[in-house]
């Protein structure tokens, strides 16, 4: 079953990498992926974008004969069922617009949009129009929190208590080392912004595995005032770079993340998250997950006056799980190609979007009005 894959902003960074190189190709190089009842889904992706040579260029590095800087024309085609969006934040909206008026099936990187307001009108179109839709919300599928999703299910931390969750590594300003980022990022009038960027995510994360989020308290910060674009012009930084965020679940799980890109790292990942129960204590990164059991955790005494003989990290052990995970982003592509197809279960969908939408929203009225956010449920 070949199924024409509009890939809208796929020459970026995350378009590329993640959704058509360890996604996308690497579904067809498998042979495609198999539904339930047997059959077969082979993604065929046309590349479509604003720069031609780029497209071309991409599309010749990967063998790919599709590619377009014509969008309308890639909708009015039935071949084409399923659109996917990679554009910039702010750009969004208009693809997907034109997509539900073409009645093509529709997954979105995240954020879905920049507001509460434009994600729920989009829910609402879709939902109108009775168009498949789902969102990107790939760190369910990573390795770590597979492990720990797994630990929760099985009952080893008894009552969750509190998550801390650390994000983050040093992006370079671009004076000393190239900024391995995009400029735009730390621009707000283009959509910049970690908490408009990670909230979103960690939205999901807690949702998923902590239970269902109430309030939230955040401060946000631009910590460098200015970095060198990709054409080598300093540009003044008008988004945060670092979000300092307290959020609660409506059973009293309490989840602080630290999200920063002007943060050195000394932890074990890039991104680490430390559950502590009443039964034991995990900490999970995006690959690996340790434990730690009630009855082997070690009797810690105060003493600042002596050098403390105690190894902290040999009281944790790996997480014995041995589940097999995929790339996340695969792992979801998979799991919409079959929703979208063959109708198989998918409940990641733009609600779920807009969830992650009006947690950053409501984090960045926390930091402007110093003061705790309660957050009401959403429905379409």
């Amino acid at each position: 079953m070949n199924v024409g894959i509009i890939m809208n902003g796929v020459t970026g960074r995350m378009g590329t990498r993640q959704h058509l190189v360890r996604s996308i190709l690497a579904i067809r190089s498998q042979g495609g992926v198999k539904t339930k009842k047997g059959d077969i889904i082979m993604p065929d992706p046309i590349l479509v974008g604003r720069n031609e040579e780029k497209l071309r260029a991409l599309a010749n590095q990967y063998g790919l004969k599709r590619y377009t800087t014509d969008l309308d024309s890639c909708l009015s085609d039935p071949y084409n069922q399923i659109y996917f969006d990679a554009q910039t934040t702010n750009m969004r909206k208009f693809g997907v617009l034109k997509a539900i008026g073409a009645g093509k099936s529709l997954y979105c990187e995240k954020p879905l949009s920049p507001n509460l307001e434009e994600a729920l009108m989009l829910c609402r179109e879709a939902a109108k129009a009775k168009i498949i839709n789902g969102v990107v919300q790939d760190k369910l599928w990573l390795p770590g929190l597979v492990k720990l999703k797994h630990l929760i299910d099985t009952g080893f931390f008894g009552k969750i208590l509190s998550v801390r969750g650390e994000f983050g590594y040093w992006v370079f300003d671009g004076k000393e080392k190239p900024c391995q980022r995009p400029s735009w990022n730390y621009r707000k009038e283009d959509g910049g912004g970690i908490i408009t960027d990670m909230l979103c995510h960690w939205r999901y994360v807690v949702d998923n595995l902590f239970g269902p989020v109430s309030s939230v308290s955040c401060l946000g910060a631009t910590h460098l005032e200015s970095r060198i674009d990709e054409n080598g012009n300093e540009y003044k930084c008008t988004a945060d770079d670092s979000a300092y965020a307290t959020i609660t679940c409506e059973n009293g799980v309490v989840c602080h993340f630290n999200s920063s890109w002007t943060v050195r790292v000394r932890r074990d990942d890039l991104l680490t998250l430390q559950v502590d129960g009443t039964k034991g204590s995990a900490v999970a990164g995006l690959h690996q997950c340790v434990v730690q059991s009630a009855s082997e955790t070690p009797t810690c005494v105060w003493n600042p006056d002596v050098e403390n003989p105690e190894d902290y990290y040999d009281g944790w052990k790996d997480a014995a799980t041995n589940i097999a995970v995929d790339n996340a982003f695969k792992v979801q592509w998979e799991l919409f190609l079959k929703h979208a197809v063959a109708g198989e279960p998918f409940p990641w969908t733009f609600l779920e979007g807009a969830k992650g939408v009006q947690l950053a929203e409501l984090a960045l009225k926390s930091w402007e009005e110093r003061r705790w956010i309660d957050v009401p449920h959403l429905a379409v």
